[in-house]
């Protein structure tokens, strides 16, 4: 099988899928249509990403395209309903950087309270100036509000104990008991939290639900002085907003994640908060610890293998929760060639579209069930029609 990396992922990953046989294709940093010239030549089956955009015309590119890896948890740089429309599998892997992500969580916090780097940029320029920056608050007694307790935030919860700090925290998921086997203060909305906080961390996936939940009246919650942390995707944050903040309610924030972020590794950098002096930003390493990259691309590597040889998709994130289908019909039958086949040609004949089916073997290979679920106009004449056929044994229907 031939994979394409069209990023740069840890060696550790790469020796697991040459060690499996697989034709691996090293093409890192490929983009716009260097990408899809890569994908149309090579014609991989596979390829692995990172912070590659994946756009319809890389789609295009290789028909023989099964299976998109992210390495890493976020997946939207790939066209994924794209990719569902075209049949390709799209995976993530998840949970492989969530400490790292933490740990720049929590270093973030505290460059915020001690103001670590401009502490640093001052001793470089050769200033002095224990007068302003021996003024810290301190985190100690503090309510560090977490907006998404998935694995990341989990991780900063665990971490930001040892601060000594009260916790809130707030999730599409989070149940008041769940927050209390956690130790944490159960909010109802992200505004809630806002209003509880001195020190604000997002870790929410970037979805259309999640875009701008750092909103102007989220912000107006905020007390006077909090610190704001976004280490998640920049579309969780309403930017205009956040520089209302800075000055109006004296806010100071830290950022991993911006709009207008270069893809490449080494670029040009333009950003309207970016010389701020209330305002941090890191060039988006969250992830980038060598601990994490390894365990992402150990995990991408059991995805690829997993697929070439079961079929299976682990972490898959574009398989349908649920299909459009009504009925399930099922279908004892025997275990002979061309059973299945004349059954399918009835269900086509009939214009039913199967959306899911299985079809399982009894012990001793005599016989099997097949459970096939679809959407159209049903008949009972299609039905007998199944079951009259020669080697069924028996029919039932079910209205999903």
């Amino acid at each position: 099988m031939t994979i394409l990396i069209a990023d740069n992922i840890a060696d550790a990953g790469i020796e697991q899928l040459n060690d499996a046989g697989h034709a691996v294709v090293e093409r890192p940093s490929l983009s716009g249509d260097a990408l899809v010239e890569a994908l149309r030549t090579e014609r991989p089956q596979v390829m692995i990403v990172r912070s590659t955009n994946v756009t319809p015309e890389a789609l295009d590119a290789s028909p023989p395209l099964s299976l998109i890896v992210r390495a890493g948890a976020g997946y939207d740089t790939i066209d994924v309903e794209g990719a569902s429309a075209r049949g390709i599998y799209v995976a993530n892997c998840p949970g492989k950087n969530s400490v790292a992500v933490a740990e720049l969580t929590i270093g973030l916090m505290l460059s915020l309270d001690r103001r670590i780097p401009d502490n640093v940029a001052d001793a470089r320029s050769g200033r002095w100036n224990k007068k302003t920056y021996a003024q810290a608050d301190g985190i100690k007694g503090k309510t560090l509000g977490i907006i998404g307790l998935g694995n990341i935030g989990e991780e900063v919860v665990r971490r930001a104990r040892a601060f000594d700090v009260e916790i809130a925290a707030w999730s599409r998921s989070l149940t008041e008991k769940r927050a209390a086997d956690l130790g944490v203060t159960y909010c109802d909305t992200p505004t809630h939290l806002a209003g509880t906080a001195d020190i604000v961390t997002l870790h929410v996936a970037a979805t259309p639900d999640t875009r701008h939940l750092a909103d102007r009246s989220f912000f107006e919650a905020l007390p006077d002085g909090a610190l704001f942390i976004n280490t998640t995707r920049a579309s969780v944050v309403d930017e205009e907003a956040l520089a209302w903040a800075l000055d109006a309610k004296d806010l100071r924030a830290a950022l991993d994640v911006m709009t207008g972020e270069p893809a490449a590794k080494t670029a040009d950098f333009e950003h309207p908060l970016a010389d701020h002096p209330r305002v941090y930003m890191t060039h988006h390493i969250g992830a980038s610890t060598q601990q994490a990259q390894d365990a992402t691309a150990v995990e991408a590597a059991r995805v690829v293998t997993t697929f070439d040889e079961t079929g299976d998709v682990p972490n898959c994130v574009n398989l349908a929760v649920k299909t459009p289908a009504r009925y399930q019909i099922s279908v004892r039958h025997r275990d002979k060639v061309g059973v299945l086949a004349r059954v399918l040609d009835a269900m086509r004949t009939a214009e039913w579209n199967i959306q899911e089916m299985e079809n399982r073997i009894f012990e001793g290979a005599q016989a099997a069930v097949a459970n096939i679920r679809f959407e159209g106009p049903f008949d009972e004449a299609t039905l007998d029609a199944i079951e009259s056929e020669d080697d069924v044994l028996a029919v039932s229907l079910i209205e999903l």
